[in-house]
């Protein structure tokens, strides 16, 4: 028990709370304990009802059941590593910028999943995750399932079509996908094709709340460099679902 705690205690602050409330929303669910109905993200009762916790509740429940376990357990190890790999990398020392960054994904995730009635938002918001580090991180190496190996920036569509294939779904990955690049765009795209300013600033109350300890380049700024440019090696971990490799480095 000492090892799981002190393993719970290195997990970053965002990435620790989102994969708990997502294990606790997910069981209440799966035990009965919450009826599912009521945490799915359903325009008439949030509009109507003002039931306004579902566009909350819809990114931490995901029904569990025995056709849906493994791809329970495949977000979560998403949601961990690449949350994770941000938090401790491209946004370290700055807890403010990354909670506007979920808050942003969430927002558009949350309007793109309205308007086209989609109940819930674990699949897209942890693809927005993926594809933010995906590109910032485009020239690394990343391991897929059965060895196969590409470029970092490469892999959200990877998943798309493989989800697609498999299981017939896909539209959560696009909108996953679109959402982490209007951030991406946003943030720095934009700004350095343009020579502006970001148009997303953190605003000071996430500062209040969340005090960075880093001071970030500026606006319009590139993002961190990746491990590819710095050639650093990345840990190595059990798992090698979408592992990411310096680029020219070995690969298992």
């Amino acid at each position: 028990m000492s090892d799981i705690s002190d393993w719970y205690s290195r997990v970053p602050f965002f990435t620790k709370w989102w994969l708990t409330l997502t294990m606790v929303f997910s069981l209440a669910g799966r035990l009965g304990l919450v009826k599912a109905y009521q945490m799915m993200l359903l325009y008439s009762p949030l509009i109507s009802n003002f039931e306004v916790w579902r566009p909350i509740t819809a990114v931490f429940f995901y029904p569990i059941n025995q056709a849906t376990g493994f791809h329970f357990l495949v977000n979560c190890y998403f949601l961990y590593n690449y949350s994770i790999r941000l938090e401790k990398g491209e946004f370290d020392g700055r807890p403010a910028d990354y909670c506007y960054m979920l808050i942003i994904n969430w927002l558009t995730c949350t309007l793109m999943a309205l308007a086209i009635g989609m109940p819930l938002l674990m699949d897209c918001m942890v693809l927005s995750v993926l594809y933010v580090w995906c590109q910032c991180n485009k020239e690394t190496i990343v391991t897929f399932w059965f060895g196969t190996t590409f470029k970092a920036m490469y892999l959200p569509w990877v998943l798309f079509v493989f989800n697609f294939i498999i299981v017939g779904g896909g539209i959560s990955e696009l909108i996953g996908i679109l959402s982490g690049h209007i951030y991406y765009f946003l943030k720095f795209t934009y700004p350095q094709e343009n020579g502006t300013q970001s148009f997303l600033t953190t605003p000071y109350f996430l500062f209040n709340l969340f005090p960075n300890r880093r001071i970030a380049g500026g606006f319009g700024v590139p993002p961190p460099r990746s491990a590819a440019a710095t050639g650093e090696q990345p840990s190595s971990g059990r798992h090698n679902w979408g592992r990411g490799r310096v680029l020219g480095g070995e690969v298992d």
